[in-house]
């Protein structure tokens, strides 16, 4: 295997002092382009769900938009951080982009729920690619005590596209085309593969590689058997039949594979080593069970707010902006006392609880719960999930060898997307499930409604069912208790996996940050290989651009 090759000139450019203030926010114009994008279309998404599954008729899928992108954005992680520390981080990057891209393209041009469901896992391969790869650059660029100063920039790119992307998603569901909301990506995505061409100086690497093709097909199998059993368990099959079984036994089973690829296979997408680091192994642990709970749960509240409240889809992105200002506020509160004090300790802790009961409150929402109290609720759970998502990808980088940032970032993010995975999988079966018992208790005896497919259909359609508040009250109503007290269940559910993450996060230990990228603190034990150059940033010009 032969060494790395970095076309750069003249002295170590990685170095601290060589990077100003102004230099690095020219760099982060770029990343912050591509955050935006990623960030955007999750955030039109969810609004624009309900209509979605309402053209195409199939609400059993709705489930499934979501899981895919996240199947696959959580599976590819490891090998576009794989890919950036043998490659180059800038060009791996834009080509996370345009994979994005094409994605968002042909979901916009799907024409039924397969397809959709198909192409959304293509934009996942890429959104994989785009928020991993922008942590990563900015390990590269910035040492880990003088991170949090930075931290801000990106929960106000979060903050502005949770304002953008509910406004544009609303008014592309109510006065346009669902599908507007896949093609607005296109011309954010060109005019971030123009910003990032222009702005990120990141040398190019060459070096004879071996990606390792059996574990990420190993992977990919695995995940994908034990989402497709938490999919189908209780709807489609009973939970202990055979087909569910059978399918979280060969999910099982090909992780374990996966595994043992990993601990034989010369270019790892995972390197086992690293979990040797108890920092590392636990931050993991915590983003993992933190995403079961965070994606599973928030998964469903736009459908909420639309259907029990009969708000447009404009509104229900509006009535989530609480969740968002409290994760941007300790977002940005916490990255600033980390910088200066260098203390990171117990905000894992802090956040993993807040998040454990602003979910315990949503437990409460109710048919008639009302916008301020639900408001109020996502606010906690906001500001819980703002205390500790960045802080945990912060003291990963810290912990490990820089030759391996990129890997050890998309750990991060893999694991978080893992969680979610299973647990808009499982919450989604759970929350389908608990539905159809509560329809048979609270729909009216003699209702018109009382055959499945018609009560399906009335709830794959928001303005129907509205309209059924003057036409037939009763059964509007006995369909939004039924509906509001089957999410209670959904957030019962996800309560006490949320408290698994707090106890995962009290074994967060402190440890000095960094000053500086030039070197690593950490002595994990390494595969023997020969030196590697660290992936650095060429100097920018004072003047940026």
């Amino acid at each position: 295997m032969s060494a790395v090759s970095v076309s750069s000139g003249g002295p170590d450019p990685m170095a601290q002092s060589q990077l100003s203030h102004r230099q690095i926010l020219v760099i982060m114009s770029g990343l912050m382009m591509g955050i935006f994008l990623a960030s955007l279309d999750q955030t039109i998404v969810s609004t624009a769900l309900p209509t979605i599954v309402g053209d195409f008729h199939r609400s059993d899928l709705l489930s499934w938009v979501i899981t895919s992108y996240l199947l696959a954005s959580t599976a590819s992680t490891p090998l576009w951080g794989k890919a950036g520390d043998l490659y180059g981080r800038k060009r791996v990057f834009q080509l996370a982009i345009v994979v994005f891209l094409v994605g968002s393209a042909l979901c916009g041009a799907s024409q039924n729920m397969y397809e959709l469901i198909a192409f959304r896992g293509l934009q996942g391969i890429g959104g994989g690619g785009l928020i991993s790869l922008v942590f990563a650059i900015i390990g590269d660029v910035i040492s880990p005590r003088e991170r949090g100063r930075y931290q801000g920039y990106f929960g106000a790119v979060f903050g502005i596209s949770s304002v953008i992307g509910p406004l544009a998603g609303g008014f592309a569901v109510d006065s346009l085309s669902w599908r507007y909301i896949f093609y607005i990506n296109l011309p954010l995505g060109i005019a971030a593969l123009a910003v990032t061409n222009r702005v990120l100086r990141l040398p190019m690497r060459k070096r004879e590689v071996k990606i390792d093709w059996w574990g990420a097909l190993l992977l990919v199998a695995g995940v994908s058997s034990i989402l497709l059993a938490t999919q189908s368990g209780g709807t489609d099959y009973p939970w202990n039949s055979i087909q569910i079984v059978g399918l979280f036994a060969l999910g099982g089973l090909l992780l374990v594979g996966f595994v043992l690829r990993e601990r034989i296979a010369p270019e790892p997408i995972l390197p086992l080593e690293l979990f040797r680091v108890q920092i590392f192994t636990v931050a993991n642990v915590v983003s993992f069970v933190s995403g079961i709970a965070m994606f599973g749960a928030l998964a469903f509240l736009p459908q909420y707010l639309q259907l029990v409240h009969g708000v447009s889809a404009t509104m229900s992105g509006l009535l989530l902006l609480p969740l968002l200002a409290g994760l941007l506020v300790m977002s940005i509160g916490s990255g600033q006392y980390i910088s200066r004090t260098g203390n990171y300790r117990w905000f894992p802790l802090a956040g993993t609880i807040l998040v454990t009961v602003g979910l315990f409150l949503l437990i409460h929402l109710g048919a008639h719960t009302s916008l301020v109290t639900v408001g109020l609720d996502i606010l906690i759970f906001g500001a819980g999930l703002g205390l500790f998502i960045q802080v945990l990808t912060l003291v990963v980088q810290n912990a490990v060898p820089m030759h391996q940032m990129g890997v050890a970032t998309s750990s991060v993010t893999f694991f978080r997307s893992m969680g979610g995975a299973i647990g808009t999988s499982a919450l989604g079966a759970v929350l389908t499930a608990r539905l159809a018992y509560e329809l048979r208790h609270f729909l009216p005896t003699a209702s018109p409604a009382n055959g499945k497919n018609t009560v399906t259909q009335l709830i794959q359609s928001p303005a129907t069912l509205d309209k059924l508040k003057t036409s037939n009250p009763a059964l509007h109503e006995g369909i939004i208790q039924a509906y509001a007290h089957a999410i209670d269940r959904v957030f019962l559910v996800a309560l006490p996996i949320s408290i698994l993450s707090v106890i995962a996060a009290l074994f967060i230990r402190q440890e000095r940050l960094r000053g500086s990228n030039t070197t690593s603190t950490d002595t994990a034990p390494r595969r023997a290989e020969p030196p590697r150059p660290i992936e650095d940033v060429r100097s920018l010009p004072e003047g940026g651009l």
